[in-house]
């Protein structure tokens, strides 16, 4: 994504926002309660600056070096950073001081680069399979608990990413289990939905929706 445009991508999030607003009132639920990342994988460094000139100051980033370079070029203390990609151990290091929350964390290699390099103010979520997927990143549903008993930082919430589908439906289940599974372990936070079905996740329980494609069309 090159060129943004401030004011298109202004308008794009204010729909967005306003379809968030409407799932949480469809769940009985606060809409202040859901917070909307962006996804800034695919967004050009010198493009930074137009997000938060759109008022996108919530920014995930998938790439360690990418984010690094971003974090560098726009030092602005209002834009806060999330990680949101695959979490390599050997990364780790590098990408804790960037970042006020890791959405990925999903290998007991992590974990012990977490409890080397964390401090007490680290906050991860948890990356759960829900669906199962043979090869996919994630941590087990059956095997949630004892993942969670042996990190050292806090954990927050859980993140996952359901198998792609085209039917916004069709994840609802997997929502609705990642929900669950949160919930059995007294946790709040919930990293679900993507720019394809993120009203679902909302209705389902999301607190942050990872939004890319629909904000830069």
């Amino acid at each position: 994504m090159t060129h943004l445009d401030a004011a298109r991508v202004s308008e794009n999030a204010a729909r967005v926002r306003e379809e968030i607003a409407a799932a949480a009132r469809r769940a009985g639920r606060d809409p202040a309660a859901v917070e909307l990342l962006t996804a800034v994988k695919y967004v050009d460094v010198e493009d930074v600056g137009v997000l938060a000139e759109a008022g996108l100051t919530l920014l995930g980033e998938n790439r360690a070096q990418a984010l690094a370079a971003k974090v560098a070029a726009w030092p602005d203390p209002a834009l806060r950073w999330h990680f949101i990609g695959q979490l390599q151990s050997r990364k780790v290091r590098q990408i804790l001081p960037l970042v006020e929350l890791t959405h990925s964390v999903a290998s007991d290699s992590s974990l012990a680069q977490l409890e080397r390099h964390g401090t007490a103010n680290t906050e991860i979520l948890v990356e759960v399979d829900v669906a199962e997927e043979e090869g996919k990143a994630g941590i087990a549903p059956a095997a949630l608990g004892e993942f969670l008993a042996r990190a050292s930082v806090r954990v927050v919430g859980l993140m996952a990413m359901p198998p792609f589908t085209e039917d916004p439906e069709a994840s609802r289940p997997h929502f609705a289990a990642l929900r669950e599974l949160a919930s059995e372990h007294g946790l709040s936070q919930l990293s679900m939905g993507t720019s394809q079905d993120f009203a679902v996740a909302v209705e389902e329980g999301a607190t942050i929706v990872r939004i890319g494609s629909v904000l830069f069309e």
